[in-house]
Parts: C-alpha cells; sequence; structure tokens
C-alpha cells in the first residue's frame, strides 16, 4: 500500500511540471488509433486540487472492479476446493511418484517442469486468465519442501514470462502487427526463442536462488501429512474433474467466445459451487467457506484497486499524451540496433501508465511504426521492441493488475514479492536486449 501511495503522489507532482497535451485519435474498425503527428499541447489546463488524489483512490478501485472480484471469487474458490482436501491429495499423490523430497535433484525438475508449463499456459491463454492456477503452484511448492514464494514465484514468473515473450500473444503481438500491417504471428522465431532462453533462466534462478530465501510467511501453505500417506478416493476424483472441466469451459469460452474476466470469474463461481456440493458441503457451510476465502485475500485486492487511482490522476492531469510524446522522440535520431533497445526500454516506462497491452499497442503503435520507416527499422523489429518492453515490465509495475491479483491469490505481497524478481530481470532483459540486437543484424 505505501510502495504504490507513493507512485501515485509522485504521479501526481508530475502534473504540476508536465504539460497537458493530447493526440488526435481516429476509429479504425471499431478501435481508437492515435493519428501520428497530431500531437498538441493543451492551454488553460486546470490544476489537480490535493483532494482528488485521495478521491481518485475510491475511483480507481470503481475502474478495477472486475479484477477485485475475480480475486475474490478465485479466493472463495481454492478455499472451498482446499476445504475439501482433493486438491492436496492429488499433488500429494504425484509429487510423491516423482520423488519429490528425496534429493535436489527431483525437487528441482519438478520447479523447471512446473515453470515451463505455467510458461506454456502463459503463452497461449494470457495473463489474467491463469489467475486459477497459482494457488497450485503453491500447493507444489508446499509438497516438495519449498515456501510459498518458490511456488508463486513458479507459477507468476513462468505466466509472466511465457504471457510477455508469447509468440501468439493476441492482446500485444496481434493488435501491434494489425496495426504494422503484418502478417498475423509473423516472425514468431525470435520470440519463441527468447522465450525459451528466458524461462530456462528463470527457472534455473528458482532453483538456485530462491528455494534458499529466508521468507518469512504468515501463511505457510505446509502440506498435513507426509508424502506416502497421501491417496485419492472417488470422491476426490470427483472433484478433481469438475474443477478441470470447469477449467477446460473456460478456455474453450476464452478462445472461441471471447470471453474476459467477467465471464471467467462467473465460470469460477460455478466451479466453488459444483465442488462444494460434491464435497458435501451445505449451503451454509458452502457459503461460509466462500466468505473465508474471499476474506483471506481482501487486504491484496484492494492494492490493484489503488494502483488503478494511478490512472484516474494522468487521464485527470491530460498528460498521459505528453509522456508518450516526449519518450517517442528519445529513439528517433538513434542508429537502428540501440533504438529497438531503448524503445523496448520507453515501452516498460510507458507501461506503468498503461498497463493493458493491446490499449498500448493501440496509443503507441501508430506513432512507432512510422517512426521505424522513417529510421530505416522493420516493423517486425519494432513490433518485438514494444513485445519485450511491454511484456517483461509487467513483471514487477505496481499497476499491472494482473499480476498483483496472481501475488493476491499466491498470499504472497508486492512488497515481498520486489526483491525476488527484480534480481532475475536483468538477465532476462539483456538476453532480449541482445536478440533485438542480433535480429537487426540479420536481417529480421
Amino acid at each position: 500500500m505505501v510502495l504504490i501511495f507513493m507512485v501515485l503522489i509522485g504521479v501526481y507532482l508530475l502534473s504540476f511540471f508536465v504539460p497537458a497535451g493530447e493526440f488526435a485519435r481516429e476509429v479504425v474498425e471499431g478501435r481508437s488509433r492515435v493519428i501520428p503527428g497530431s500531437f498538441e499541447y493543451l492551454p488553460d489546463v486546470d490544476l489537480i486540487h490535493p483532494f482528488r488524489l485521495f478521491v481518485a483512490i475510491p475511483e480507481g478501485m470503481i475502474n478495477a472492479a472486475q479484477f477485485l472480484f475475480i480475486v475474490f471469487i478465485a479466493g472463495g474458490l481454492f478455499h472451498v476446493l482446499k476445504g475439501t482436501g482433493a486438491l492436496e491429495n492429488a499433488i500429494g499423490v504425484a509429487a510423491y511418484r516423482m520423488g519429490a523430497g528425496r534429493s535436489v535433484k527431483s525437487r528441482n525438475v519438478i520447479l523447471v517442469t512446473g515453470t515451463f508449463i505455467y510458461g506454456f499456459f502463459g503463452m497461449t491463454v494470457g495473463s489474467e486468465n491463469n489467475m486459477a492456477l497459482v494457488p497450485l503452484g503453491v500447493l507444489i511448492a508446499s509438497a516438495i519442501g519449498c515456501s510459498r514464494l518458490v511456488g508463486v514465484t513458479m507459477a507468476v514468473g513462468g505466466i509472466g514470462v511465457g504471457f510477455a515473450l508469447s509468440p501468439i500473444n493476441p492482446y500485444t503481438v496481434g493488435v501491434a502487427q494489425s496495426i504494422g500491417e503484418l502478417p498475423l504471428f509473423s516472425g514468431w522465431e525470435l520470440r519463441t526463442l527468447m522465450m525459451l532462453l528466458c524461462l530456462s533462466t528463470l527457472a534455473a534462478y528458482i532453483c538456485l536462488r530462491v528455494v534458499k530465501l529466508d521468507f518469512h510467511d504468515d501463511q505457510p501453505a505446509e502440506m498435513s501429512r507426509e508424502l506416502q500417506e497421501y491417496t485419492l478416493s472417488r470422491n476426490d476424483l470427483v472433484i478433481l474433474y469438475l474443477f478441470l472441466a470447469g477449467l477446460a469451459v473456460m478456455l474453450f469460452g476464452i478462445f472461441t467466445r471471447g470471453w474476459y474476466i467477467k465471464e471467467i470469474t462467473g465460470i469460477f463461481l460455478l466451479m466453488t459451487i459444483l465442488i462444494g456440493f460434491a464435497g458435501k458441503l451445505s449451503p451454509n457451510q458452502l457459503v461460509k467457506k466462500m466468505m473465508e476465502g474471499a476474506s483471506s485475500v481482501t487486504s491484496s485486492a484492494l492494492i490493484i484497486g489503488l494502483a488503478a487511482s494511478i490512472q484516474v490522476i494522468l487521464k485527470d492531469a491530460q498528460i498521459l499524451d505528453t509522456i508518450i510524446h516526449s519518450l517517442s522522440q528519445v529513439a528517433i535520431n538513434m542508429p537502428i540496433a540501440p533504438a529497438a533497445v531503448v524503445t523496448s526500454v520507453i515501452q516498460g516506462l510507458i507501461n506503468l501508465f498503461i498497463p493493458s497491452g493491446s490499449a498500448q499497442a493501440l496509443i503507441t503503435m501508430p506513432i512507432l511504426i512510422p517512426m521505424a520507416d522513417l529510421i530505416g527499422m522493420s516493423r517486425q523489429l519494432m513490433v518485438s521492441a514494444f513485445q519485450v518492453g511491454d511484456g517483461l515490465s509487467n513483471m514487477f509495475i505496481p499497476t499491472a493488475g494482473s499480476v498483483l491479483a496472481m501475488l493476491a491469490l499466491g498470499r504472497v505481497s508486492y512488497a515481498q514479492w520486489l526483491p525476488v524478481i527484480l534480481p532475475v530481470m536483468l538477465p532476462l532483459y539483456a538476453m532480449c536486449w541482445t536478440g533485438l540486437v542480433v535480429a537487426h543484424y540479420i536481417g529480421y
């Protein structure tokens, strides 16, 4: 709360020094795009009253309501699922059969495999759509004798890297390539290579560093008995089937019906009710479990709303377009290879203010594509530079609602997350920046 509130104050202070301005926009295929070269400063924009800083917080919570409520419902779902014991039994049986706890090697195999599985889900399904899988990572970590932090790093980190560098990301690559008039998901080879290298680096970091951290957990996710004592009953299998079937329906809706947060939240709610009744809970017991699960993630959900208030201040001050315009001018006179790297850095900075990848593409790509043509950079390379900058920064910026939501479900605070994820970000960026430079010189 304190960290994000400090960012909010910083953005408020920016409004006194950054002049207001805006781009003209046009609607193309139902989407609003910036018109390149249309930026103008706005005269006589009133300064924001200090009291507005506090009004922006509940307004941000209202704007981020979909993220708050999916956290509450998902928290209830996993508390009910945990109460049935089916999930713990399944993970205990699987971990025992894989040799968990018998050697460091077997532990590392599970962590590496888990990181790549979560990376695959991030690559194919996206970020918000994988929230339900984060508590599974915590249980897996507990089964192999690791802390909650290890499970969250494996899950959130894997999903984050997979989504950030996905060769088939419809939210960032798809929108950016459509604006750049490129074949959909073309140039996938570079993005796939960067994603695999970064997932490998993250997995090694978890095995060598995160497992050794002294993490003070107020709510340790400990397994209730020894691994060899776990068995799966017929009722456990029914509950697990309902859980997996719910996830399958969710994925079907995402890929074929365009489902997003509201529909996913609805599926989570339906899954909670069916699993509760399969677990032989009475209606009152089911509601009580759901309330307990929701209450356990309340503080983390409120942090998401607080982060959303940053965009409220930016919108009121009308300085967002000014920031984008100023940053886009930085790379325009550079040689192509360093310009690609600098562009990715600039996109990371912009992502702090526009954490939606598709929205960021719609706003910035109409500026970046003409800039790429002007300096002789390939449009494909510009799209990849945009993706690296936008995607990887989601792992640590305080305005990334989906990541904050996943941390909430894993019961790891943002303050606990930053010291863990920041050290690995430098090698991840270094590999991607090297990839962008090499890509330019080989004619990507």
